[in-house]
């Protein structure tokens, strides 16, 4: 109960009393109170010594000379976060990040000295530094914190010096981690043993990780995607915390929030996860309606889950209409591609009956007015959303050329522009109809058909 209001209260409690202090007075006091509420721990961290051929083959003639930088002016460095998680699990990490007790102005005359060039100096207010080692190699480096105040989005850091107390402010236990150049693990909350039972737990009280920035909620089912081995196994109490602080996810910016939600989507147990997601009440926070079409969502999951859809196709599916999908974009700030295949799986979804079971898609792909290239994975991406069985086959289709060019209608009086442009689009039409057999004559056969046609139109408008 004292952690519980302890985590509750120390921003508030921080806050008043930050405002007359100095900066020695501020970490004494925020190590002080961050100590008597934090959760349990082990009493020694180091659980092993890691010699791995993944572990290995992180050592670039790049981090090598780094390590050896570190070392000659006397500041430990480690391993951190995700990168050590990995390495647990037998994976390669695709990116490594390092904490360090230098701050980061020691950094900066360190690295200075050594004539290192450092990058993207904006993460230093949060006391992240970028080297770029022999200009080959980046390095991010963050000094070791604790969030002092936090609104669910930023945070005002102090820095300490304190490994135990910047495991603390991190997410997940198996997040919290970290790993000494010589292999020595460093785990303070049992971050190894939820890894080996599979289980995603928040560092302490899972209410006050979710309240210092509000996007762990979304970070917690993502992980949960990649660590558990069941798809319903989350603790009860972790979601009820996840229930009773979904709106702060509406302070979150779209792009953030597509971020990590397109890692769920493209990840294990996606359709189950995204249930669980709607189930906690998430649904108008990320861009979705106040009630998502769930039975579709399902239907398609058992359907199609095991093919490797884009995110946004099964996204899509808990969408009704096409106002759905502009709600959608507006909260997400999805790309232009991701849109427009949340509008073409919308429009095309219902199936099209056929004796060829292809020709209905190899027309939409044919007589698609945008960019062929992208239709084409659209209409891929539609496959997969219905588990269509001629799939491949409609992979390995080539696209027939089509025998009209501009330059035979200028022959035939066409003049070049706008005008062409629609003429050729008609006989395309044509052609595509013919399931594309119809030949240079027959098309051309077609002209006086078509520009009486357009003359009409005209004359309609």
């Amino acid at each position: 109960m004292l952690i519980r209001k302890l985590n509750k209260y120390l921003p508030t409690i921080t806050k008043t009393y930050m405002s007359n202090v100095s900066n020695l007075q501020k970490t004494q006091y925020i190590n002080h109170i961050r100590k008597m509420a934090l959760p349990k721990s082990r009493s020694n961290p180091i659980i092993m010594k890691l010699d791995s051929p993944e572990f290995k083959s992180l050592f670039s003639e790049e981090l090598k000379c780094l390590i050896s930088i570190f070392k000659e002016y006397g500041y430990e460095i480690r391993m951190a976060g995700g990168a050590v998680r990995d390495l647990l699990m037998g994976k390669i990490p695709k990116d490594v990040d390092f904490a360090t007790v230098a701050t980061p102005d020691q950094m900066k005359e360190m690295f200075t000295t050594e004539n290192i060039r450092m990058i993207n100096m904006k993460g230093e207010k949060h006391g992240t530094i970028t080297p770029r080692v022999n200009d080959k190699e980046n390095f991010e480096i963050t000094t070791l914190r604790i969030d002092v105040l936090t609104d669910g989005r930023h945070a005002e850091v102090q820095f300490t010096m304190d490994w135990m107390l910047d495991a603390f402010r991190r997410d997940l236990t198996i997040n919290s981690m970290f790993l000494g150049i010589d292999g020595t693990v460093f785990d303070y909350y049992f971050g190894y043993e939820d890894i080996k039972s599979n289980r995603v737990a928040f560092v302490g009280d899972a209410t006050t990780r979710i309240r210092e920035d509000y996007l762990r909620i979304l970070r917690y089912f993502r992980f949960y995607g990649r660590i558990a081995k069941a798809p319903n196994n989350h603790e009860e109490l972790t979601l009820k915390s996840i229930e009773e602080n979904v709106q702060g996810l509406g302070s979150i910016s779209g792009e953030r929030i597509w971020m990590e939600l397109k890692k769920i989507l493209e990840g294990n147990f996606a359709g189950e996860i995204m249930l669980t997601i709607i189930e906690c009440g998430l649904s108008p926070y990320i861009g979705l309606p106040d009630k998502p079409n769930i039975d579709e969502l399902k239907v398609v999951w058992k359907r199609s889950g095991h093919l490797k859809m884009n995110a946004i196709t099964l996204l899509s599916s808990l969408l009704c209409t096409v106002e759905d999908v502009a709600k959608l974009h507006i909260r997400l700030k999805l790309s232009a591609f991701e849109r427009d295949l949340a509008y073409f799986i919308i429009d095309n979804r219902n199936p099209k009956p056929n004796n060829d079971p292809l020709l209905p898609y190899k027309k939409l792909l044919l007589k698609s007015k945008t960019k062929q290239s992208d239709t084409r994975e659209w209409i891929i991406e539609l496959l997969k959303y219905n588990d269509f069985p001629h799939l491949e086959e409609f992979k390995a289709w080539k696209i027939p050329r089509f025998p009209i060019s501009g330059i035979m209608l200028k022959e035939k009086g066409i003049e070049n522009g706008r005008f062409m442009g629609i003429v050729i689009n008609e006989l395309k039409a044509y052609w595509v109809d013919s399931n594309c057999v119809a030949t240079e004559k027959e098309l051309l056969d077609q002209l006086p058909k078509v520009l009486e046609l357009l003359s009409e139109k005209r004359n309609n408008k």
